[in-house]
C-alpha cells in the first residue's frame, strides 16, 4: 500500500502529544474580540484535546 499524503490543512491546525492524543485550537478566537467577554476570550486561548469519534478521520488526514 502507498504512503499517505499529509492532509496540509489539518497538519496546520492540529499536534499530537507525547501519549498520542490529538491538540487543537479553539473556534471564533481570530477577530472581532471586542463583542466577546473576558471570560469567553481567556476560555479561547486555551487549547482542547480532540474528541474520540473525530479522532479516526484526523489521524488519517494527518497521514498517520
Amino acid at each position: 500500500m502507498p504512503k499517505l499524503k499529509t492532509n496540509r490543512s489539518a497538519a496546520k491546525r492540529f499536534k499530537i502529544t507525547g501519549t498520542g492524543k490529538i491538540v487543537r485550537h479553539h473556534a471564533k478566537s481570530a477577530h472581532i474580540k471586542t463583542k466577546k467577554s473576558p471570560k469567553l476570550k481567556r476560555y479561547l486561548r486555551s487549547s482542547e484535546i480532540v474528541k474520540k469519534p473525530d479522532e479516526k478521520r484526523i489521524y488519517r488526514m494527518l497521514g498517520l
